[in-house]
């Protein structure tokens, strides 16, 4: 069972609660943005911009049920409309958990964030950073970008 699979809470009043929840923690600026097939949330906290894209679902991705039988064509806007706001949902929870653990100690901002941390040419750390891992992976070579400085961790 997915985290708030069954809630009943619009995007829109998730957005609130995301907002909410940066301001406390004293981010600077919010702001969301949705296109065809994905939202973005982004904020600037520590002197970093922040970005989320949350991949919306698809009509094709809920023509099924789970157990693959076709779903009745007047089912299908209610179960879509179940898996956006539970994607919301989600990524409320992933923001509050990421900063209470920074704010707990358990661990530092950028080391929570750091995939998200949006660079100087407008893509993610993550974006960047990646692929390079993918291959590293793939061909079992650390490439250059990746190896530790001279006595760094």
């Amino acid at each position: 069972m997915r985290f708030a699979q069954d809630t009943i809470v619009s995007p829109e009043r998730t957005r609130s609660e995301i907002e909410t929840l940066l301001k406390r923690y004293k981010a600077s600026t919010f702001g969301y943005a949705t296109d065809a097939g994905q939202a973005m949330v982004q904020f600037r906290l520590h002197d970093r911009i922040v970005r989320f894209l949350i991949p919306l679902p698809k009509m094709e991705d809920v023509r099924r049920t789970p157990t693959g039988r076709i779903r009745n064509h007047s089912a299908l806007p209610e179960v879509l409309a179940r898996e956006e706001r539970q994607r919301w949902r989600a990524l409320l929870l992933v923001i509050k958990a990421k900063l209470e653990a920074v704010e707990s100690g358990i661990t530092t901002f950028e080391q929570e964030f750091l995939a998200h941390i949006v660079m100087p040419d407008g893509k993610t750390v993550g974006a960047h950073i990646l692929p390079e891992v993918a291959a590293a992976y793939e061909s079992g070579k650390m490439p250059k970008a990746l190896l530790p400085a001279w006595g760094g961790e």
